[in-house]
């Protein structure tokens, strides 16, 4: 079988496929014969069909149809064998074809085009040297302070007040209801929905709800009614009042003050469920973890940006059937969070959605995909391998949380996998050339490009 190959986008492999003649014939014969033997026509008994007969009342295409799909499905699974083909799913007929039942003749040599996805390629290019920003995260004491102080708010006692107005730190119970309001300043129209509430506790917080609502409450006492004016910001979640000017009528009901319980060390024992016997052993405790996520959040902004710059610099070509299934991974990893998160996904993930849903997650599906196949690719290279000892720790971590039900096997492989691209992505940060930037100041240049792009 003459078989010529070409290299085609999407890790794919054109083949140009010659059938012999006598392959062609012998094809042909024995769908005949296993149409005579099947097909019921009047005034024959079923396997007594004379050949004549049968290509007359089924027809020459008819049966040339037949013929060419098996004889087109055999062949190709012999050139890919024939060729030493690594062939990943199903094939893509290029040729026509209703053209190709009008170029078959039996007994004569054949010719077809398909073409075959394989494995994907990686070309590497620089991986070593790279330089590039990244943010580190510093250990700020004061998030330590701002955290036991939010623990003191979640465990204070709320008081009523009477005898003065609302102020900042309080816990307002008020009624409230919002209209737009038109050019001339005046309310207009019937009562938005979703701004409308009886009996709701409000955080007097700086930052709680939209600029403005909290400042409504303030200097507001017990059974006194106002109202107000605020503009909701042009990036608001519900476009239709993005932008807008809406006035409010509240109504407090009732004003409490939070009591806070004293930070000492009874507070530490009964504020945690760990076991600690004084306040500064907590605070000790806590100061490792905040650094702990202080170096992890660093270290997040050394792979993103290496990874960003790994992609620019190397290539992978990705075959479609690798990338549909890194598509319903994303989606089946989207699920589970939603699960866990009590979401009912059946009203997510629909029959009608799944088409829009796989499209919205094929970028981060194609990104995931070339990322760790480059970073494979590096690692078989560079000859980097596993830690033995945190492959054990993360396996019995595991399992604890599986408990029962899972392929051990592949439990392994797959962590085997995900502890070679860290090793991999931590060699690849030693090799390369970081300048640390603060916190926010990339993002802030990536704002300020999306932005610039728009104007133009």
């Amino acid at each position: 079988m003459k078989v010529i190959q070409e290299k085609l986008p999407a890790s794919q492999i054109g083949l140009e496929i010659e059938v012999p003649a006598d392959v062609t014939q012998k094809a042909y014969d024995d769908t005949v014969r296993k149409l005579a033997r099947t097909v019921n026509l009047p005034g024959f008994r079923k396997g007594k069909v004379p050949k004549q007969i049968l290509i007359q009342r089924l027809g020459s295409n008819r049966i040339k149809a037949s013929v060419l799909e098996d004889l087109i499905d055999d062949s190709l699974k012999a050139a890919i064998a024939q060729e030493n083909i690594e062939a990943l799913g199903n094939f893509q007929l290029k040729s026509s074809f209703d053209d190709l039942i009008s170029a078959y003749q039996p007994g004569e040599a054949f010719t077809f085009k398909a073409a075959v996805d394989v494995p994907a390629s990686v070309t590497l290019n620089t991986y070593k040297g790279l330089s590039f920003k990244a943010e580190k995260t510093e250990y700020n004491p004061a998030d330590l302070e701002e955290f036991l102080s939010q623990k003191q708010r979640e465990a204070a006692t709320l008081v009523p007040v009477e005898d003065r107005a609302a102020q900042l730190g309080d816990v307002a119970i008020a009624d409230y209801e919002g209209r737009y309001v038109n050019a001339a300043g005046e309310e207009e129209g019937e009562v938005i929905p979703g701004t409308q509430a009886e009996d709701f506790s409000i955080d007097l917080e700086e930052g709680k709800f939209i600029p403005g609502f909290i400042d409504g409450f303030i200097g507001l006492k017990p059974e006194e009614t106002k109202k107000f004016t605020v503009t909701f910001p042009e990036d608001y979640g519900n476009e239709e009042m993005a932008g807008k000017q809406v006035s409010f009528t509240v109504t407090l009901k009732e004003l409490k003050s939070r009591e806070l319980p004293e930070l000492d060390d009874e507070f530490a024992s009964e504020a945690t469920s760990e076991e600690f016997e004084t306040l500064a052993a907590w605070k000790e405790s806590l100061e490792a973890q905040f650094k702990e996520n202080a170096e992890i959040s660093t270290k997040n902004s050394v792979r993103r940006y290496l990874l960003e710059q790994l992609a620019e610099n190397n290539s992978v070509e990705l075959p479609e059937v690798s990338v549909n299934e890194e598509v319903t991974a994303v989606l089946t990893q989207q699920m589970m969070e939603f699960s866990r998160m009590g979401i009912d996904v059946n009203r997510i993930f629909t029959k009608d959605m799944i088409p829009k849903l796989r499209e919205t997650a094929r970028p981060e599906a194609e990104q995931r995909l070339g990322n760790s196949l480059i970073l494979t690719e590096i690692a078989k290279v560079e000859n980097i391998d596993f830690d033995a000892d945190k492959f054990n720790d993360r396996l019995t971590e595991a399992k604890a949380e599986l408990k029962e039900g899972f392929d051990e096997a592949r439990l392994q492989e797959a962590i085997k996998e995900e502890l070679t691209l860290e090793a991999t992505l931590d060699w690849l940060a030693e090799q390369s050339k970081i300048e640390f930037v603060p916190v926010g100041t990339l993002e802030a240049d990536e704002d300020d490009f999306d932005t610039a792009e728009e104007e133009e």
